[in-house]
């Protein structure tokens, strides 16, 4: 078994320290994810173990051979080609291989002992290496990440920037390495392709450390989690929410150690000072002993994050937008054609896809960023939307940051500086140029100017890029509690599944609707495709004068009772509308219930586990309440 042994690593720059005195292991079929806030040193301590940044002290060390491979973050390839890309990764196959040819050549015309024996190691060594499957091997893995035989020979400099982080998962994956190292390697990736790389490392052999702010991706794919905070290292066993668990019972524990040890020692102080020259001297200067002895707890740092919640929204019309027949293109590639869409008053909608279905476009088509080739699309009345663009580019690059606030809301510094504070930008960081920001800052100065616009309809488009998990959770808690309506485009999993109650899935210029929240929808789908897959198993079977093979009731799937009741249909009742609507205006309760529900766990922790309860409660009715509205909605089709 291979190990990465990690001792008394340190790293400062200057007078900053990174980290210090971190050590760890990672051993085969271990995946670690490596967390913390922006800015903790997760990347360098990476960089650290790949070589690529030197480390004050400590050591790095793998068993011997062992091989690391690297998720690269930038796109500067000298390849021309993806299959140039590709080779590069075997640079050392393809050299064995042209050995092996120069050697067959010669032994055309020579059966010298020497040349014989040469390509016998020469063959060994290719073979060793995964020579003769290394075509086969790369193919799968550009496959699988839906990469075509085409795509091999196209400007690798022409792709776009999520299939270029693509190709650099290629790179790294293809050799199969002891340990792989991975930052950020859920960037720019579409849902489909973060389901197909959470089923490879989870079947990958090597073990894995991997930087990711994705807590979804964490938990399904980690066996144990790092956290980086205030320079020293913890490790936990599970995944990311087993680790918060333990996490948050470690700091409770923590601070009522602290605190009773800190009521302990002033109460020993107090006795000191009150018998140190007295009758009990003796006694004052053995707990005075004592005192000097005493390991001392540390205080628990509180690391600091932004705090807000967005002011109640306005009243506005209870149709918030419609989208009606619209369609795009860009040039002569129409993007979708005919879409219609439609979102009331307090509805939280998750809009989601693969990159390029034009979910970005729709949302410039709403705002006016961009003007549609045919339909119209209306905003309702009083209806004020506040725009978050990925691109994050309503910043002005020439202002300060505390000049992007007064300029742009007509506002004193004073008050200026109180907001940019609850937005973790205090002291000398209000002057710093928004031309010198980090990805993270810029989102956090985004989304106070979106704060400051006091929207009642939220159109987000990945509000959690560049946001570290102590932040996005933060925008959680602000979503569920905001009261108004929003249209989130985003691929976090983890985010839509707390703030979204409704999800709109854009394919092949269509939408899909999906009434719950992201784990509602992959269900869905998940029994949408079984019997698909099982009508198609039954249509083959039936053509080829075949019998499926029965299957057993206990085990019975409900898509196979969904297609037995689509094959043989019972008389339909007429249904009742009015029933609809009550049921309609149940879910609605049910679903506002779960917001409130979510907003008292964040902020009243002493009753989590009764809230909690009564959340999963409630979350049962409404999946009832889902199903039912269903069959009646089939009922009346």
């Amino acid at each position: 078994m291979a190990v990465l042994k990690i001792n008394g690593l340190s790293k400062s720059f200057g007078i900053k320290t990174v980290f210090e005195n971190v050590s760890f292991e990672v051993r085969s079929g271990e995946r670690i994810g490596l967390v913390g806030a922006n800015g903790a040193g997760k990347t360098t301590l990476l960089r650290c173990l790949m070589g690529q940044e030197d480390y004050d002290k400590g050591s790095v060390s793998t068993s011997p051979g062992a091989v690391i491979g690297y998720l690269r973050q930038d796109f500067n390839y000298e390849s021309q080609t993806l299959r140039e890309e590709m080779e590069l990764a075997w640079k050392d196959v393809l050299y064995y291989k042209d050995k092996l040819a120069e050697l067959a050549r010669k032994l055309e015309t020579s059966h010298d002992e020497e040349l014989v024996a040469a390509y016998g190691r020469t063959e060994e060594r290719f073979e060793y290496l995964g020579g003769y499957d290394y075509e086969a091997t790369t193919r799968k893995i550009l496959t699988g990440l839906g990469f075509s035989d085409a795509d091999w020979d196209r400007d690798i400099h022409g792709f776009s920037g999520g299939q270029k982080v693509r190709i650099n998962l290629a790179a790294a994956f293809v050799r199969h390495p002891d340990f792989l190292f991975l930052d950020e390697p859920t960037n720019h990736l579409d849902m489909g392709m973060l389901e197909w790389l959470e089923e490879y490392l989870r079947s990958y052999r090597g073990g894995i450390l991997m930087v990711s702010h994705d807590r979804y991706f964490l938990d399904a794919t980690t066996t144990g989690i790092i956290d980086l905070e205030n320079h020293q290292i913890h490790t936990y066993r599970g995944n990311y929410t087993q680790f918060t668990k333990v996490k948050a019972l470690n700091e409770e524990a923590q601070e009522r150690a602290y605190e009773k040890q800190q009521e302990h020692i002033r109460e020993t102080e107090e006795y000191i000072r009150k018998y140190k020259a007295g009758i009990k001297a003796k006694q004052a200067r053995g707990r005075q002993s004592q005192l000097d002895r005493l390991e001392r707890i540390e205080k628990p740092i509180h690391r600091q994050s932004l705090h807000f919640q967005f002011e109640k929204p306005a009243e506005c019309a209870e149709k918030v937008l419609d989208v009606m027949h619209v369609t795009s293109s860009y040039g002569d590639h129409v993007i979708f054609k005919d879409l219609t869409m439609h979102i009331k008053k307090g509805e939280s909608v998750g809009l989601i896809g693969p990159n390029g279905a034009g979910k970005s476009t729709l949302l410039k088509l709403i705002v006016g960023d961009k003007r549609a080739d045919g339909g119209f699309i209306q905003i309702g009345n009083r209806v004020k939307p506040g725009y978050y663009s990925q691109e994050l580019d309503r910043l002005n690059s020439e202002y300060t940051v505390l000049e992007q606030i007064e300029n742009d809301f007509d506002m004193g510094e004073r008050e200026a500086r109180n907001l940019l504070g609850m937005f973790l930008f205090r002291g000398d960081d209000v002057f710093k140029p928004v031309s010198l920001l980090s990805g993270g800052e810029r989102a956090r100065l985004t989304l106070l100017m979106l704060f400051l616009e006091k929207p009642n309809f939220l159109i987000l488009d990945e509000p959690t890029n560049h946001l570290d998990i102590p932040t996005r959770e933060i925008m959680e808690q602000a979503l569920a509690a905001f009261g108004g309506t929003s249209l989130i485009v985003s691929h976090d999993r983890y985010f839509l599944d707390r703030v979204t109650t409704r999800i709109l899935e854009m394919e092949n210029g269509k939408l899909t609707e999906y009434l719950g929240n992201y784990s509602y929808y992959r269900e869905k789908k998940k029994n949408l495709e079984e019997y698909e897959r099982d009508r198609m198993e039954a249509e083959s079977a039936s053509s080829s004068g075949k019998s499926l093979p029965e299957k057993e009731p206990a085990k019975e799937k409900k898509s196979e009772r969904k297609a037995e009741s689509k094959a043989a249909p019972a008389p339909r009742k007429p249904v009742d509308s009015r029933k609809m609507d009550n049921i309609e205006m149940e879910i609605q309760r049910q679903e506002a219930m779960l917001k409130m529900l979510t907003v008292e766990m964040n902020q009243t922790p002493e009753n989590y586990e009764s809230i909690m309860a009564e959340y999963n409660q409630a979350k049962q009715k409404l999946e009832k309440l889902y199903n039912k509205w269903e069959e009646m909605a089939e009922m009346a089709e």
